[in-house]
Order: C-alpha cells, then structure tokens, then sequence
C-alpha cells in the first residue's frame, strides 16, 4: 500500500468510526419511537393505559374513562380499520379510497395527540428543566406570556391547543388545531397537547371551557415535557 492510499484508508477508517459513534444518537435522536414512545397504540396496535384513573379538583374518574375509551381508543381502532382497508388495497379507484385516506390521517392523529395529553397530565404540579424554561422565556417572553398565549390558543380553538416544537426551525410554537389532522406544522413535534373537544371535559364542567382550560394548567407534567424536549435535541 502506497502512502497516499494508507492515508486514504485511514481517513476513510476514521470517518467510518467516528459515524458508528454519531450517528446512533443523531438516530436515537430523531426517532419518533424514541420521541413520543415505544408503547403508543400507533406502534403496538393496543391503547396505551391512562396514567391516572383521576385528577384531584380537576378531572373525574367518569370523565377520563368516558374520554379514553370512546375518543382514545375508539379513534385507534378507526386508524386500525382505515389503515387495513388501504394496505388491502381493495378501495384504490373507488370513491371510498380519498375519504378513507383523509380518516387514517384524521383518526392516527388523534391518537397521537390523545397520547401526549394523557401522559402530560399530572396530579402533582411540578416544574420544566432549566433548558426548558429557558428556551419558552426566550421565545415568548417570560413563563407567564407562555402561559396566557397558551390558554388564549385553547380558548379560541376548537379541537387542541398544542406546545410544539418545529425540528428544523428549532422554534417553539402554540397551535390552534381544530381539527386533529390540521393545524400543526410538518416536521414538528408536540410537547403539550390541550382536548378542548367537549367530550374532554363535559362530564365535569357542562359547557365551562375556560375553568377547564384554567384548572388544566397546574397539573402539566413538566417532567414528562421536558423528557420529550430533550429527545427532540440531536446530541
């Protein structure tokens, strides 16, 4: 071996190790798997379990069974269904096949943003990481402008009030969603996701959306937040 072609396998043997350290994190990373969990219906096919059956001075057993059941669960077993038909291929060129392209992406989305409002709800009221704080204070402001710009996108929306994060921006946002596929922008991550559909809290305050919306807020699990935010971070 000459010495430029040992310099060349040596440059190329360097780059090679230096990506098989790298790259499984940037991987890692950027994995939706790893981002909003292993264990979503979306990946196993099987709702995942509530994390709390309820939440003291603010949701009812009755209202959060009522919710995952017939919301949560029911619009992964839409997904399901959708989603078999397509992969079965039996609607292409039917006048069936758009509406049940737009009802696979309609109901998938739902269990998606069903799955980071339950598991962003906490009994005890906790605090985001520093880099998290720091990164709202310097988008919006200060905690508090988060937390009214919040509140003003759940109280005007329909569907979802929504934290996200945008992966190739690296800005944070608050979304009106009002509808589940709609609303959010691509390539970006939910951090926060707030049902102001009315089945979310009807059993508990009749038509009271703005108590519901306000008693919301001392009971997001920062913790879990701040987990996701980090995930969303190429080391």
């Amino acid at each position: 071996m000459n010495t430029l072609s040992r310099r060349h396998f040596l440059s190329l043997s360097s780059i090679a190790t230096a990506s098989a350290i790298i790259l499984p994190k940037i991987s890692k990373a950027n994995n939706p798997k790893e981002i909003l969990g292993r264990k979503s219906g979306l990946v196993t096919g099987i709702p995942k379990p509530l994390r709390h059956k309820s939440i003291p001075n603010f949701l009812s057993t009755e209202q959060l069974a009522l919710h995952f059941e017939a919301h949560y669960s029911g619009a992964l077993r839409g997904y399901l269904a959708a989603d078999k038909k397509i992969q079965n291929s039996t609607l292409i060129g039917s006048d069936a096949y758009g509406a049940t392209q737009r009802a696979r992406a309609h109901k998938g989305n739902s269990v998606l943003l069903h799955e980071v409002y339950f598991k962003g709800m906490t009994i005890e009221p906790d605090s985001p990481s520093l880099m998290l704080r720091q990164a709202i204070e310097k988008r919006f402001g200060s905690m508090e402008k988060w937390s009214e710009d919040f509140q003003a996108c759940a109280k005007s929306a329909s569907g979802w009030a929504v934290l996200a994060i945008h992966s190739l921006s690296g800005k944070l946002y608050n979304v009106v969603c009002d509808k589940h596929a709609t609303g959010l922008p691509w390539m970006s991550t939910p951090l926060i996701a707030l049902d102001v559909y009315e089945h979310a809290y009807y059993v508990d305050y009749k038509n009271n959306k703005a108590d519901y919306i306000k008693k919301f807020m001392p009971h997001i699990s920062w913790s879990v937040v701040s987990q996701t935010y980090m995930l969303t971070k190429v080391s």
